[in-house]
């Protein structure tokens, strides 16, 4: 597994690196199969009217599936202690989800998530003056709906984008304003 710690604004020492190592790397290890990468990012946010000013955003990349938590805290510790405890309870949930889907805790088999970031500004209509600031490029899967939704929650997004196993469209998944659930699926 390769664990990375990122930085931004923050100056990390061998004793925030070690107490991240110990309260989430071997932590997840011990509950998790099959993790390709474990990042983990702090961020410091310099306006001083914030006082949760330490950010953290660990992301748990499994063969085929992202679990994304991010918190903050008045300094680093208390941040590792916050997104702790939302990192448990999602992977408590992805392993009963797997475990509910007959796949006894293995990580999902298909291969898939983010491949590559451009950081390319697309402008559109001049009028507007709206710009696509990100862009993400990603292997779609074949799962069938249910786990897209699986998916989408365990990164903490609104929609998730899939080929549906049940019919081979491109489809969305998205939470609806009542809590539920939306399938988009296009014709051509």
């Amino acid at each position: 597994m390769e664990f990375v710690i990122k930085s931004k604004n923050l100056e990390l020492d061998e004793k925030i690196k070690s107490y991240v190592e110990r309260k989430i790397k071997d932590k997840i290890e011990k509950v998790l199969d099959k993790i390709i990468k474990l990042e983990v990012k702090f961020m410091f946010e310099k306006n001083p009217r914030i006082n949760m000013n330490n950010i953290i955003e660990v992301t748990i990349f499994t063969n085929g599936s992202v679990i994304k938590a991010t918190d903050s805290g008045t300094d680093v510790f208390e941040a590792v202690d916050r997104v702790n405890g939302k990192l448990e309870r999602q992977v408590k949930k992805y392993r009963e989800k797997l475990i509910s889907r007959g796949r006894k805790g293995d990580s999902l088999k298909e291969a898939g998530g983010p491949v590559s970031s451009d950081p390319e500004t697309v402008t559109w209509n001049d009028q507007d003056r709206k710009t696509i600031v990100k862009t993400k490029t990603f292997a779609l899967k074949p799962v069938p709906p249910e786990e897209a939704v699986l998916e989408m929650e365990l990164l903490g997004h609104d929609f998730f984008v899939f080929v549906n196993s049940e019919t081979g469209r491109t489809a969305v998944v998205y939470r609806r304003k009542d809590k539920n659930y939306g399938l988009i699926e296009p014709t051509i």
